[in-house]
């Protein structure tokens, strides 16, 4: 099921970040599994080039900020490793924002409870929606992050549609 030259495996709590591990117990999502990799090729391009998987089967896990006056709100947005989201057009419309952005290292991190470089879609914050590329859930598979740099989970791709709060877009990234 899992492509690259990975050591898969069922998911454990310590390859994957707290919040990652929590809702996996209630994920109720297709087969999910982990495998360790270096963190220093967590990056897309340098993981997919060591672990020999396709950029095409990596979808990569944005979080932006969206204000609107004082007013801050949170998204996350999943793409295929070989796009980009849509930020200022697609995404700020969605969060009602005047300006949309990548959020800061520091706020992702701390909002999130992951590591920069690893933040997944999987156990993000209940509030915030979790825009999905419609283009990800035509890939059998997609590797994605696990919450930590040290490691990276694999699962079909429909199986993101199936978090609680994901929303499928159609152009959400070019």
């Amino acid at each position: 099921m899992a492509p690259g030259s990975l050591d898969w495996r069922a998911v454990s709590a310590e390859l994957v970040a707290p919040p990652v591990a929590a809702a996996l117990v209630s994920f109720s999502g297709a087969e999910v599994v982990v495998a360790p990799i270096d963190p220093s090729l967590a990056d897309t391009a340098a993981f997919c080039d060591r672990y020999a998987v396709a950029l095409e089967d990596s979808a990569n896990c944005v979080v932006i900020a969206g204000r609107r006056g004082d007013v801050t709100s949170y998204a996350a947005c999943v793409v295929l490793a070989t796009t980009r989201a849509d930020v200022n057009g697609v995404v700020r419309r969605r969060l009602g924002a005047r300006k949309a952005s990548f959020a800061p290292m520091d706020d992702a991190v701390r909002l999130t409870g992951m590591e920069f470089g690893g933040i997944t879609p999987i156990g993000l914050p209940a509030e915030w929606p979790v825009l999905v590329d419609a283009a990800v859930l035509k890939r059998d598979v997609v590797v994605i992050g696990s919450g930590i740099r040290a490691s990276k989970i694999a699962l079909p791709a429909a199986g993101l549609a199936d978090l609680p709060t994901a929303e499928v877009i159609e152009g959400l990234a070019s």
